[in-house]
């Protein structure tokens, strides 16, 4: 008979839709994990850490008040950790590192299938505070030093025009450039969607489809079709923005 413990979690997520979004794949993909617990704030988080330390901890990074760094400094060295990010790529090429894992939002199955068989691998080593608080060290000096773009550098036809990113109602990827595209008009960037969306605040800037990230300053309202499709509707432009279906989280509340 198998008397092996099962691998114990914790999800810490302020958002309830991926919070909730987060359990039913793991439930899906990692039927034997226990859940011990959910926290919507890094203090819930702590007061959960110490009734009882899981061996994964799910982590999301940027939650207000106490962050997810500080929560993870709080438990390095007793669990192993999976960060949950927004699309920064300071970060992410710190996790490729390896101290940790990490798992861009909104979660995708296969990639989060792969984070767990990472962690899978790892239960039966103890964590490593040494390499986690490097890490930690290395993100905080870049999250809180990151400048994001305030203006682009942007063409039509033969002439340069230079785009303050608030004028920006949305960004569309198009062949191995962007349009970008604003109340009057429109122009191009000698960028591809992917290199602009790591120089982008993501507190304004939501990717909405593989091809598009719009200004939420930028939106009037939110529509869906009787099909359940979502698509978005702006202040001073008549087009529809598609949103494709791994990001209607974003509009759940809207």
């Amino acid at each position: 008979m198998n008397t092996a413990r099962a691998p114990t979690a914790l999800i810490v997520e302020d958002e309830s839709v991926l919070r909730r979004e987060l359990r039913e794949l793991l439930a899906q993909l990692w039927p034997e994990l226990e859940l011990l617990g959910e926290a919507g704030t890094g203090i819930e988080a702590v007061r959960l850490l110490e009734r009882r330390i899981p061996d994964v901890l799910f982590l999301d990074i940027q939650m207000p008040g106490m962050s997810g760094l500080d929560v993870a400094r709080h438990v390095q060295g007793r669990c192993h950790v999976v960060f949950t990010t927004a699309y920064d790529a300071y970060a992410v090429a710190a996790f490729e590192a390896g101290a940790v894992d990490y798992v861009l939002k909104p979660v995708q199955a296969a990639r989060l299938a792969t984070a767990i068989e990472r962690v899978k691998q790892r239960l039966a080593t103890a964590p490593a505070p040494a390499r986690l608080d490097e890490l930690l060290q290395t993100l905080s000096q870049g999250l809180a030093g990151r400048n994001y773009l305030r203006w682009i550098n942007a063409t039509t036809g033969q002439n340069m025009r230079v785009i303050t990113t608030d004028e920006v109602a949305y960004f569309q990827a198009d062949t191995k450039y962007t349009r970008v595209v604003t109340s009057d008009g429109e122009a191009l960037v000698r960028m591809s969607l992917r290199q602009l969306q790591e120089q982008l605040d993501p507190s304004t800037f939501w990717q909405v489809h593989r091809s598009t990230i719009v200004n939420a300053n930028a939106i009037a309202s939110v529509a869906r079709d009787f099909r359940g499709h979502v698509f978005l509707l702006l202040k001073q432009r008549p087009e529809r923005l598609a949103v494709s279906e791994p990001y209607h989280h974003l509009f759940r509340q809207m």
